[in-house]
């Protein structure tokens, strides 16, 4: 592997899948190398720049805070975050065989980004719901150090199960639950060459950025073969590209082929959220 640490074709993660059970989140620390996490927050900020160049390049989630989906070819190790042996084998262990790739993107929280409303990414499956089965998994990738000014992720552990009608959306808990949000809030501080993977359906937001600095993660949105995420998204390769990759990275892309890109128009705003956020 070309990206970091692990190099087994394949790693244990059982004690991962039960804190995704019961915590809704968990992480795998140094999988990556702190160069590794630098290149790819390089060529993050390449397609932050040209993405805010063109209308619908960007979209906006809350004052200066912004999410951008790309295609695999804008990142320069997109098989080495994908063909991880913890991300490959966790997924495998919570999805299935069968999991497809069908998000990329990032979120960047600017100078002056505020407290996100509590929420989930979308509305929780039906599988889900009967069978309290993960149907998705996201992952996230810092490219910087994550200090406590530069507006940390913060998540609730165990309410990935929450389910009332009082959701607005089906995604929005009423601002009565705040309280006991806060009260299980966990704030994150990965570093650079950390990757969490999270059920989406935790509640969680992004807390206001008191810095001068701003704070890029890197988004990959994972499903099982129940869910339909993929209709939320525009990823897509060039043909030359495909034929390059390895054929179980293929196996899991589930994206058209192309021969030439198109720059993504962003959607999926809920009053000014976008899913995949971190």
């Amino acid at each position: 592997m070309t990206a970091g640490t692990d190099h087994a074709l394949d790693v244990d993660v059982s004690a991962d899948v039960e804190a995704l059970y019961r915590d809704g989140i968990t992480a795998r620390k140094g999988a990556f190398s702190p160069e590794w996490a630098d290149r790819l927050g390089e060529d993050i900020a390449a397609a932050f720049e040209e993405a805010l160049s063109r209308p619908g390049g960007a979209v906006g989630r809350g004052p200066n805070r912004y999410y951008v989906e790309i295609h695999p070819e804008q990142i320069r190790d997109f098989v080495g975050l994908v063909d991880h042996p913890w991300v490959r084998s966790l997924c495998t262990a919570v999805l299935g065989p069968d999991y497809r790739i069908v998000e990329l993107g990032f979120d960047v929280p600017l100078e002056g980004a505020v407290n996100q409303p509590w929420h989930r990414d979308f509305p929780m499956p039906e599988e889900t719901r009967r069978e309290r089965r993960y149907t998705s998994l996201a992952f996230n990738v810092t490219t910087v150090d994550t200090e406590e000014d530069m507006g940390p992720f913060e998540i609730a552990p165990g309410t990935q199960w929450d389910d009332s009608p009082e959701f607005e959306h089906e995604m929005f808990p009423p601002k009565s639950d705040y309280p006991r949000y806060e009260k299980l809030a966990v704030r994150k501080y990965p570093k650079r060459g950390d990757i969490s993977a999270r059920s989406a359906l935790t509640i969680h937001r992004g807390t206001a950025n008191q810095s001068a600095k701003s704070r890029p993660v890197l988004v990959l949105g994972v499903d099982g073969p129940e869910a339909n995420n993929d209709e939320r998204h525009d990823m897509a390769v060039t043909r030359a590209y495909w034929e390059s990759l390895p054929q179980r990275v293929r196996d899991h892309l589930a994206c058209p082929v192309v021969d030439e890109l198109t720059p993504i128009t962003q959607k999926h705003t809920i009053e000014g959220l976008v899913m995949g956020d971190a």
